[in-house]
């Protein structure tokens, strides 16, 4: 079957854990959808109204991770590295069950997820896949935060740099190209935070259930756990994998080149906002082909229907 068709996965993948910021055990389950179906959310612990999209326009919050809303105020949060996993790994339709508002964080990263999903394979549809195509150049700033998209006719590629005072972090920067490149750095790298800042989490009532197991701590010139970094731009490469998790909040992938300068979840939210404000900006193209050659700029047949 053709790799240009949509995809699921093949079963059932079971996993639970714990909130990051609620500090509450959750149970999530990930199931095979439909084509055309999309990703959606389920509140199992929820009657009716449990149905929540991820899409830009339902985002709520973007306060240290992405939460999403549905008309009736019901949320999900911290989906990033899922959406993420499923971004990189090609997954077009999923229906994801959870009994608690937040996502499990697991090991802090999109590892266990990617593993999961790897583990039982992909379904192949008979559906032609959709693709968002970038037309123009667009770039928001807000202070010395800056986010662009650009055109492309090949490639979905992100660019990110962060610049932080602390010494051992300091400037990092990386460039991936999403559906080219081996990712594995990207999904295995961890959400981190300085040891100075987990009080003013306390303070807001955050990060109830980060640990040692789930977050890189890092304090002063040290990185306090055990097993140290799992790759020399781990920092930077889980910037790379929030912002992946994000654009997903778009309803497709997207060819196009990204590049961000310490930015996070609320201005890749607004960079999409933008997108879509104003329907010369972007292009949504149907695939058809027997096969997808090394980029998406060799595909064949090419229909915009949008």
């Amino acid at each position: 079957m053709s790799i240009l068709t949509q995809k699921t996965i093949s079963k059932k993948i079971s996993l639970s854990g714990i909130g990051i910021h609620s500090g509450k055990n959750v149970r999530l389950d990930i199931l095979p959808a439909a084509p055309n179906t999309g990703i959606l959310f389920k509140r199992v612990d929820l009657k009716k109204n449990n149905i929540i999209y991820p899409l830009y326009n339902n985002v709520s919050d973007t306060k240290l991770c992405t939460t999403i809303s549905n008309e009736h105020g019901v949320k999900v949060s911290t989906i990033e590295h899922l959406m993420g996993a499923l971004y990189g790994v090609g997954i077009d339709n999923a229906i994801i069950e959870l009994n608690s508002q937040e996502v499990p964080i697991m090991d802090g990263s999109a590892k266990l997820f990617v593993e999961k999903i790897n583990e039982v394979g992909l379904k192949f549809s008979d559906q032609p896949i959709k693709i968002i195509k970038i037309n123009k150049n667009i770039t928001i700033k807000e202070n010395e935060k800056i986010i662009s998209i650009d055109k492309s006719n090949v490639t979905g590629e992100i660019e990110f740099e962060i610049k932080y005072q602390n010494k051992l972090i300091g400037n990092q920067k990386n460039k991936v190209n999403v559906f080219e490149d081996n990712l594995n750095n990207i999904y295995n790298s961890r959400t981190f935070c300085l040891y100075e800042d987990i009080e003013k989490l306390k303070k807001l009532n955050l990060g109830k259930g980060g640990s040692l197991e789930n977050a890189i701590v890092v304090k002063d010139t040290l990185v306090l756990n055990k097993s140290g970094l799992r790759n020399n731009l781990e920092f930077v490469n889980h910037k790379i994998l929030d912002c992946m998790g994000d654009l997903f909040l778009s309803g497709y992938k997207i060819i196009g080149n990204l590049k961000c300068s310490q930015g996070g979840h609320h201005l890749t939210n607004e960079l999409l906002r933008k997108i879509f404000e104003d329907k010369n900006n972007y292009s949504l193209i149907e695939i058809k082909g027997k096969q997808l050659p090394y980029t998406f700029g060799n595909y064949y047949n090419l229909k915009s229907i949008a």
